[in-house]
């Protein structure tokens, strides 16, 4: 049997605020972090079913590497959590604006 697979993230004091700006500036992104931010962790499969694999990768993996989130695996699966507190610790409010301006916007293609 093989080994677990282990991600590797940045440590808190290495997560630089364009990186993640950067990860959030993505609206498919975005979303996968409201979802995170809703649920907790969860099998990043949820976070995009309909997705190919190799763009759910690309993302998740983007979130991981910018410090927005923890990837682990389990099993098969491979788990994936916001990194809330810590990016709560390097930028104190950061998210919370975020995910409150995302809520507020009107749909793509509406005048506000």
């Amino acid at each position: 049997m093989a080994p677990p697979r282990v991600y590797e993230h940045p440590e808190v004091d290495e997560i630089a605020i364009p990186r993640v700006l950067f990860a959030l500036s993505e609206p498919l992104r975005l979303s996968m972090v409201r979802m995170l931010a809703e649920r907790g962790e969860v099998d990043s499969i949820e976070l995009g079913p309909d997705l190919p694999r190799s763009t759910l990768t690309h993302h998740t993996s983007l979130l991981r590497e910018t410090g927005v989130a923890l990837v682990r695996a389990d099993g098969r699966k491979c788990m994936i959590r916001l990194r809330r507190e810590d990016l709560e610790k390097r930028f104190p409010g950061l998210i919370d604006t975020v995910l409150a301006g995302y809520e507020e916007a009107p749909p793509a293609g509406e005048d506000g």
